[in-house]
């Protein structure tokens, strides 16, 4: 026990940041710097694309439509997270105040960081409903198969602002507070060296972390459809973003209103927390129409018409059954000569019963003479002749 306590005193109390941050790969023409920032996001666009397609699967969703989706709404979805960084960033690429002294080759070096996660989503999802369009199913469907591994990607992109040594908070003396070398250029100016900062990645990370389980219990239990999930996930992640944004020091966009002055990502976050549950709580009120699929209205697959076909034919055979019930005779055999006087109206079926009686008591009747009184029989058929049986004629 004590050399635990005794490993745990000499342990430092800080997390160090990496001194490692790429490397190069040698090329005849030069060399291709791969970054740790850029790698980051690639595990985390894996990780969440295959949670994603483990349950856009159990949706009955056609095979590689997944790939279909994701081939728009990845290049959208990075072009609209750096073109949201630069706007509400914007002094190093326009100058202070748009004065113009800032670099616009900077723009497209997104391997430096700079990945807003609203432009992102906002655009991201636009490419997704063009490969949802495509593919013949809904947006909604995919969103909401979408957003626990979206969530599980930020939660892994989020390690490449460790690698970068960018968006810290401020000052700490916590044990798990963040040292970052003083020759970073994030480092803020004016502050002692050994200054620990909050470490906002690592907070960001455990808590999409924890927000992927609680989605998939939730979706578990409920089964959300019709983007409730997704609005869901908006819901927890700005409830997050607030106080992790109002922690961080770096240069960001400042807006104020009702005299509140904030960062622009803290007032983005509260506006979309607000209308996703706006949202969220309609789509709950609406109910859930029948039946729902995950396909477009008429794009649906063969297979469902092929499953539909037995209920009719089922029908058939019910409505078969009660003909059968009602009339006495099957209507799938062939029909004889007494069962079809029996399915005649009940005029003519009265009538055709009533001469097969009376053709039955005239055989009986007419053995019962022949054995007593030949000569009475045949004075009785003389009595009438050329006149047919009737009934009551023979008693």
């Amino acid at each position: 026990m004590q050399s635990l306590l005794h490993a745990a005193a000499l342990a430092p109390m800080s997390i160090p940041s990496p001194s490692w941050s790429g490397f190069d790969i040698p090329l005849p023409w030069g060399s291709l710097r791969i970054h740790a920032y850029a790698l980051c996001i690639l595990l985390g666009i894996v990780l969440g694309l295959w949670l994603t397609a483990v349950r856009w699967k159990r949706r009955g969703t056609p095979e590689g439509s997944l790939w279909d989706i994701a081939i728009w709404a990845i290049p959208f979805g990075i072009v609209g997270g750096r073109l949201y960084h630069v706007f509400s960033s914007p002094d190093a690429y326009f100058g202070p105040g748009f004065n113009g002294t800032g670099d616009l080759s900077l723009i497209p070096q997104i391997w430096r960081g700079g990945l807003g996660i609203w432009g992102a989503v906002v655009l991201g999802v636009v490419g997704a409903w063009f490969g949802c369009r495509r593919s013949g199913v809904k947006l909604t469907a995919f969103l909401d198969a979408a957003a626990p591994g979206l969530l599980l990607a930020q939660a892994i992109g989020r390690w490449g602002n460790w690698f970068n040594q960018e968006l810290f908070g401020g000052p700490t003396t916590l044990p798990w507070g963040l040292k970052i070398d003083p020759s970073s250029p994030n480092f803020p100016a004016g502050m002692p060296s050994d200054t620990l900062f909050h470490p906002t990645f690592l907070y960001e990370s455990l808590w999409d972390i924890i927000g992927v389980v609680i989605l998939l219990v939730l979706d578990r239990r409920f089964h959300f459809r019709r983007s409730r999930l997704f609005w869901l996930y908006a819901i927890y992640y700005t409830l997050g973003r607030v106080w992790i944004e109002a922690l961080r020091i770096d240069d960001a966009e400042q807006i104020t209103f009702f005299g509140v002055t904030a960062r622009l990502n803290v007032w983005t976050s509260i506006i979309v927390f607000v209308g996703a549950l706006i949202i969220f709580i309609a789509l709950t009120l609406r109910g859930r129409p029948l039946p729902d699929s995950a396909y477009l209205p008429g794009r649906e697959p063969a297979d469902a018409a092929i499953e539909a076909a037995p209920s009719s034919q089922e029908d058939d055979e019910r409505n078969s059954t009660i003909v059968t019930d009602e009339t006495g005779h099957d209507t799938d055999l062939p029909v004889s000569s007494s069962g079809a006087h029996g399915n005649l109206p009940n005029n003519q079926s009265d009538l055709g019963h009533s001469a097969e009686r009376t053709e039955k008591t005239e055989e009986s009747d007419s053995g019962d003479t022949s054995g007593t009184d030949p000569q009475s029989a045949g004075t009785t058929a003389g009595s009438a002749p050329g006149s047919g049986p009737e009934a009551g004629t023979t008693k």
